[in-house]
């Protein structure tokens, strides 16, 4: 075959692999990257000029492709390399290597250089896709979990205001009715127990109203890290009872924002409560605070079970709770959701990384 022949022959090869290519990532999806990865590897080996002597390395942060099934590290002497960049960053690479020993080294060409650059690009710009499909599902998902919320909040205060009259009347007309019996009455029991039945129930109204926002609040500058130091201290015999340990990592004394100090402190006692609830017995609960430009960003962890997935988008919802029945009225996290946005901040439920959850609330200083 004629050098003309043969470097046509090798034209073609390359123009085949770079179709192949763009078909394989064509039908590609986030699911199977693994296989596609594989695919686009197997494809551009059989492009170089001598496919049985080369072996080809993706390598992508933590995941590694390899054409060999015992691959070894390349000798730098024997092979060429493509960066692979997503968003103009580098992360990771594409990899040709030859498995020849250097009394037979082979020459790559300039051809096969080029075409490892333009696979390099085609994989960079794959990655690019799912990254951009990702965050759009992922920001798809909160504006349906912003949606619902905002629906719920309507009706809960709805629901609320509805409840508010009949309650104070209840309540209202047993006090008097208490006072028009004797004290020693065997009534008067019946009419302290709907007393306390009616406060009770007032309390739940008043954490609906704190999911809706419609409660009224005081702003005014405050410093959180005492608020933070005041719940702890409230909470301290109950750590000791429940024997969880809790650690506070806050470096600064002061951490300034516009808030009303009492629903402050009410967020930092619920999710207190909530970690001490979940944890195990000698876990440790985590309270970390700190300051950015805008911010300020309290986050509290725990080394609990943490979340199933599918309860993620609901544990801010009013009455959903994983907690058994009569453990919890599934308003806690609510409120504290609704004290928090009504601050104009958010709050963000996730699983730790090694074990239990952690809560961040980001909280605008002015």
């Amino acid at each position: 075959m004629s050098t003309t022949e043969q470097a046509l022959k090798e034209r073609i090869k390359e123009l085949t692999c770079l179709y192949e290519v763009s078909s394989i990532i064509g039908n590609s999806n986030a699911k199977l990257l693994e296989d596609t990865l594989r695919a686009i590897a197997f494809s551009l080996k059989n492009a170089f000029q001598y496919p049985e002597k080369i072996e080809i390395v993706i390598s992508i942060e933590q995941l590694l492709i390899t054409t060999h099934a015992s691959c070894t590290s390349p000798d730098e002497n024997l092979m060429i390399e493509s960066k692979i960049s997503i968003f103009n960053e580098n992360k990771g690479q594409l990899i040709a290597y030859s498995k020849a020993s250097n009394f037979e080294q082979i020459n790559f060409l300039n051809e096969e250089q080029l075409l490892l650059d333009n696979v390099a690009i085609k994989i960079g710009s794959l990655l690019e896709r799912i990254e951009i499909q990702k965050n759009e599902t992922s920001l798809k998902r909160q504006m349906e979990r912003a949606d619902r919320l905002g629906i719920l909040g309507e009706i809960t205060a709805g629901i609320a205001h509805e409840l508010n009259t009949p309650l104070a009347n209840i309540l209202g007309f047993a006090e008097l009715l208490k006072d028009d019996l004797s004290a020693k009455s065997e009534s008067t029991e019946d009419i302290d127990k709907i007393i306390q039945n009616a406060i009770f129930s007032r309390e739940v109204v008043k954490k609906l109203m704190f999911f809706a926002c419609e409660m009224p609040q005081e702003k005014k500058r405050v410093n959180i890290v005492p608020n933070i130091k005041n719940a702890i201290n409230l909470l301290d015999a109950t750590f000791r009872k429940e024997q969880v340990k809790y650690i506070v990592k806050i470096e600064e004394e002061e951490l300034w924002l516009r808030a009303d100090p009492i629903q402050l402190t009410q967020i930092i006692f619920n999710l207190l409560i909530n970690a001490i609830y979940f944890s195990p017995k000698n876990g440790l609960v985590t309270i970390e605070a700190k300051s950015t430009k805008k911010d300020i960003v309290l986050m509290i962890s725990d080394e609990g079970k943490g979340f199933v997935t599918e309860d993620l988008d609901k544990i801010f919802q009013p009455f959903f709770t994983t907690k058994p029945t009569g453990d919890g009225s599934g308003l806690g996290l609510s409120v504290v959701h609704g004290i928090v946005a009504s601050h104009k901040g958010s709050i963000v439920a996730e699983n730790n990384k090694n074990k239990g959850a952690i809560f961040t609330i980001t909280l605008p200083k002015d």
